[in-house]
């Protein structure tokens, strides 16, 4: 089984940052999928970021230019920084693994932008 953790979310000015981390537990298999998802409230979860099986990067595109994924695998450890952070950008943001056809999400962690 594998869990997946995140940290990192909370209130922020609209221009702010944030880095969110997620670490995973468990058994984790090399190549894997990881990355992070979001859902506002009354809206479907989207992605945000990702890193494939491959070892690429791929972002939607509201978020290329102020979003920058990163990993350690030796810590089982995606990040996400979040720069230039918008009202729009408020959400619970998921962490996301895929490893030999296993799908494992995070509990969330909430980021809201307001002044």
């Amino acid at each position: 089984q594998v869990q997946l953790v995140e940290s990192g979310g909370g209130l922020v000015q609209p221009g702010g940052s944030l880095r969110l981390s997620c670490v995973a537990s468990g058994i984790i298999f090399l190549p894997n999928a990881m990355g992070w998802y979001r859902q506002a409230p009354g809206k479907q979860r989207e992605l945000v970021a990702t890193f494939t099986g491959a070892g690429n990067t791929n972002y939607a595109d509201s978020m290329k230019g102020r979003f920058t994924i990163s990993r350690d695998n030796a810590k089982n450890t995606v990040y996400l920084q979040m720069n230039s952070l918008k009202p729009e950008d408020t959400a619970v943001y998921y962490c996301n693994l895929v490893q030999r056809g296993s799908v494992s999400w995070g509990r969330g962690t909430q980021v809201t932008v307001s002044s």
